[in-house]
């Protein structure tokens, strides 16, 4: 079930969400909402994919 969730998640976060690796973004210039986004996204990932 929980697996199910963080799927559903990932895809969600794939078509809304930027994707900042796409976009060569040196994190060291993050502003702190990028750094947000970039680590929720990377926690689903990680989820999704135990």
């Amino acid at each position: 079930m929980k697996k199910q969730v963080f799927k559903f998640l990932a895809k969600v976060n794939k078509t809304i969400l930027p994707s900042y690796t796409k976009k060569r973004l040196d994190l060291a210039k993050a502003t702190k909402l990028q750094m947000v986004i970039f680590g929720w996204r990377v926690y689903v990932t990680k989820n999704a994919l135990d």
